[in-house]
């Protein structure tokens, strides 16, 4: 890992579908955290030490109480400032089934939704956008563009 890599959050994050829909978080309206107010994936950062395949199954429990019984790796994802290894599965439960614990809200979201960039939120009651990075994680999950590096 080079020097510029070790400034950087690294994060688990994961695609969890559900017939042709995809669990987003709408992340707290607060400063100091990236992309606030904005659906993005559900995950979190890694703590030293943990490996992502841990950290993405230990954030689902602390953030809505859900351990999927299979996860895949789908990528890698960098910029500036955050690394993030994605993973996908299928939410084999119903969306009341979780329990949202961090968060603003919490949806199902269509594909026309992440094309176009936003969702309604019921908690919010308002459209809320997606997180830049998240689109594009979803987009190519979406068109099939599995494990594409993007700088």
């Amino acid at each position: 890992m080079d020097i510029s890599q070790e400034h950087r959050h690294k994060v688990a994050i994961v695609i969890l579908h559900q017939n042709g829909h995809f669990l987003l978080q709408l992340r707290d309206d607060i400063p100091g955290i990236l992309y606030p107010g904005h659906w993005a994936l559900f995950g979190g950062h890694l703590e030293p030490g943990e490996h992502p395949d841990e950290a993405i199954r230990r954030e689902l429990v602390e953030e809505i109480s859900y351990a999927p019984a299979m996860l895949t790796p789908f990528g890698f994802y960098e910029d500036i400032q955050v690394v993030r290894c994605v993973y996908q599965g299928v939410l084999d439960v119903d969306l009341s089934q979780l329990v949202l614990k961090e968060g603003w809200d919490m949806a199902l979201a269509s594909v026309e939704d992440i094309r176009r960039g936003d969702r309604y939120s019921h908690q919010a009651n308002q459209t809320r956008p997606l997180g830049k990075p998240h689109q594009r994680i979803l987009l190519d999950f979406i068109e099939g563009s599995a494990l594409r590096p993007h700088h």
